[in-house]
């Protein structure tokens, strides 16, 4: 096996990897002992027609696909063992050469990890100022707690009113024919929360418990679904339910039972110092990330496309679980942003783009002032992440493996560089 590199520019690369016919022979058996239960020929029982005889009724090209896809990856990984590129991306695969008898030629073009330049980065300046906590938000902070704590009582002695909570089913058809996405049963509803098409809410006020109301609305123009924008529509809709939210009265009382405290003062003055550490740690957080702009700015760097690519891929997935704990799919997501998922990846590519231009040149400053993550940085961070994940730290130490360590090294390297950066500024 040998490999061969080839420079490109952008700081891509081109690694064409030939495997010798001996390997490649192994492949085409593996292959056809994968595929062989496949094949039913006159004469010989399933899976048990001779490899030589299969090659000789279809060709051997029938198995070179599978071949391929067995002998790729470990040739590859093999081969980037002893490799000292520092590759960041995946590896988009071409088939140069596939004939039996030969070897097997296969090209990999993959994104190198880009040299940083770095300009000045040492005594620069970024302003912040910390905003005092007002009277309001210490009052927003006490009504969203009283949301939140808030019982929902059944109403049956009354038509539906603004704010209410209806518990309905719906239908909702075009022309007569019903549309998919258009049914639901025990759906809950809070009228006036325009979470429904526009006017749809407000003609459920003033029908009753029981009632079948018919609801007539107009899909918005550029609404998600093609086949439904712009157009009329109908929606049968059964009142099963009324309910209606009894927020608790804000006094003591509702200190004691939402908090570790006795009284409305003591809880509220809680509720100051808390929102006064959030917006430190705000300012905190603006300044760091004030200060990397301007490194990212003064540096110099040639970042490979495809490496932004893979970045806004990750954090498409990196979406797409935060909003699976949250109960929606990603699919429904895009259903109802009306959105694609190529368009959120190009919306995704200007941030992914600060992410590894932030990495890099942090990178670049661990390196230039050696900046090491100690012993005592490594037993902190597993003390806090036994603490976030109530587990003891040595069970933390067992899960983590070297990759894993050497990872969680790096970052640590890398937040110092961050404590650096502001430790030198104006």
């Amino acid at each position: 096996m040998s490999l061969q590199v080839e420079k490109l520019e952008h700081n891509m690369a081109k690694l064409t990897i030939e495997v010798d016919a001996a390997e490649f022979k192994k492949a085409m058996t593996k292959a056809y002992n994968k595929q062989k239960k496949s094949f039913n020929v006159p004469g010989f029982r399933k899976g048990k027609v001779p490899q030589a005889y299969i090659e000789k009724l279809y060709g051997p090209e029938v198995f070179y696909e599978e071949a391929a896809n067995i002998i790729i990856p470990d040739a590859y990984a093999k081969e980037m063992q002893d490799c000292e590129l520092e590759i960041v991306s995946r590896p988009e695969i071409d088939i140069e050469q596939i004939e039996k008898g030969k070897a097997f030629i296969f090209t990999a073009e993959v994104a190198l990890k880009p040299e940083v330049t770095l300009g000045e980065y040492k005594g620069l300046e970024a302003s912040v100022e910390v905003e005092e906590v007002t009277d309001e938000e210490v009052s927003a902070e006490l009504v969203k707690q009283q949301e939140e704590n808030a019982r929902e009582i059944t109403v049956e002695d009354r038509p539906i009113e603004d704010g209410d909570i209806a518990l309905i089913d719906y239908s909702g058809s075009v022309d007569g024919v019903k549309f998919d996405g258009g049914t639901a049963e025990n759906q809950t509803l809070v009228i006036g929360s325009g979470s429904f098409i526009d006017n749809f809410e407000e003609q459920l006020i003033g029908a009753n418990i029981g009632d079948e109301v018919e609801v007539h609305v107009t899909f918005p123009e550029e609404y998600h679904a093609p086949d439904l924008a712009g157009k009329a529509a109908v929606f049968e809709v059964k009142i099963n339910g009324i309910k209606v939210k009894e927020l608790p009265v804000i006094d003591d009382e509702f200190a004691d039972e939402v908090s570790e405290f006795d009284t409305l003062d003591e809880y509220k003055a809680d509720i100051r110092a808390k929102l006064v550490e959030k917006k430190e740690k705000a300012a905190k957080t603006e300044k760091e990330n004030k200060l990397v702009d301007l490194v990212i700015e003064n540096a110099t760097m040639d970042i490979p496309e495809v490496m932004i690519e893979d970045q806004a891929e990750q954090m498409y997935q990196e979406f797409a679980q935060n909003i699976s704990y949250q109960g929606i799919s990603i699919d429904q997501y895009l259903q109802f942003s009306g959105s694609t998922k190529e368009q959120m990846l190009e919306e995704m590519k200007p941030q992914a783009e600060k992410r590894i231009q932030s990495r890099l040149v942090l990178e670049a400053i661990v390196a230039a002032e050696d900046i090491q993550a100690t012993e005592e940085d490594i037993e902190k961070e597993l003390a806090n992440m036994a603490e976030m994940y109530q587990m003891e730290v040595e069970k933390i130490k067992q899960i983590f493996g070297d990759a894993q360590k050497e990872q969680m090294k790096d970052d640590i390297a890398v937040q110092k560089a961050v404590d650096f950066l502001v430790a030198e500024s104006k």
